[in-house]
């Protein structure tokens, strides 16, 4: 377990320390630094003395053990191997893919230049669906050990406790947002019954569009950093948008691709508006978890505002109907 010592240091992590840290890892920088878009971890592009740069990303304490990142490297690494795009991270001179230095952990990466996929495209649609299910062809022959389960306890009742004892949600707005992550509960796990039980597998776990850069030669997957266990549809269902109509047909393109790779229970569409109201739980836990961090405030000024709570509760609400609503039909299944 990380010290209160390793967060201050995290929290006040600068250029100098980023560059000794790369620099102690047998590369020479040239003093480029570019910050990504990155808030649990911090992650830089750092240039590279007549090489190209590279990626740095430094990892939170007190958020994962040194087992379990390890775990995702290998995860990344096994996937890799087989020709999947998959970034994964260096190993150093004596193989380890996770690197120390003074109070920090990270790992470096090539960098992966590319665009975000287009959702509205049905050939973008139906690669990812390729993609998807190569990774999942993979991730099905082994569990992770110390990674964890994407669960509703998890998710959702924890999370929105953590909401209520936060003291960042007003206070004439806990009963109703009490009342309502609850009533959301019981009809989460109404989902989870229709869908009886399903298969579990290791996960990307965060697979949205941010998380793929598309090149000239298809997508390439980053960031697993959420990796963990859960339902096959968690990598899948947010790469659906619009309404219900264009998402029944995002599932066709996605699921025609998916199954020429690996099996799909047809059981897990039961589960796309539960996974998704989990998310916006969880989403609104995590800001209130990470809003002692001063980069926090400064990237999401308008969460601890009355108009977010108000337009948060607003959004569960609407998900309230779509929970009881049918499944998405699916041609092939």
């Amino acid at each position: 377990m990380q010290t209160d010592d390793n967060t201050r240091a995290f929290t006040a992590l600068n250029p100098d320390q980023i560059l000794d840290a790369v620099e102690n890892s047998d590369f020479v920088c040239d003093g480029r630094i570019l910050a990504l878009n990155s808030y649990e971890n911090r992650v830089y592009q750092i240039g590279i003395e007549d090489q190209s740069p590279l990626i740095a990303k430094f990892y939170r304490p007190q958020r994962w053990t040194d087992e379990s990142i390890l775990e995702e490297h290998a995860f990344s690494q096994e996937l890799a191997d087989l020709e999947i795009p998959v970034i994964a991270p260096l190993p150093a001179a004596n193989g380890n893919t996770l690197r120390y230095h003074d109070h920090f952990r990270f790992a470096l990466y090539v960098r992966q230049t590319g665009r975000p996929p287009e959702l509205d495209n049905p050939d973008h649609l139906l690669q990812m669906g390729r993609f998807v299910g190569r990774m999942h062809a993979v991730a099905s022959t082994r569990d992770f050990q110390h990674r964890p389960v994407l669960s509703t306890q998890a998710f959702g009742i924890d999370a929105s406790r953590y909401v209520l004892d936060s003291g960042l949600l007003p206070m004439e707005l806990e009963t109703v947002y009490d009342t309502l992550t609850q009533d959301l509960v019981t009809e989460i796990q109404s989902c989870e019954a229709r869908a009886g039980e399903v298969q579990t597998i290791r996960l990307h776990g965060d697979f949205h569009p941010g998380n793929i850069l598309w090149a000239e030669d298809g997508p390439h997957v980053v960031d697993l950093d959420d990796a963990r266990t859960g339902p096959a549809i968690q990598d899948l269902w947010m790469f659906l948008s619009g309404d219900r109509s264009d998402m029944t047909a995002g599932i066709d393109e996605l699921l025609e691709g998916y199954t020429g790779f690996h099996h799909f229970d047809a059981r897990e569409l039961n589960l796309i508006e539960a996974l998704r109201t989990l998310r916006m739980i969880h989403y609104a836990a995590w800001l209130a978890r990470r809003w002692e961090d001063p980069a926090f405030p400064l990237a999401f000024p308008w969460f601890n505002t009355r108009r977010f709570w108000d337009d948060h509760i607003l959004e569960l609400r609407e998900q309230a109907a779509l929970l009881s609503e049918p499944p998405l039909m699916w041609m092939g299944g």
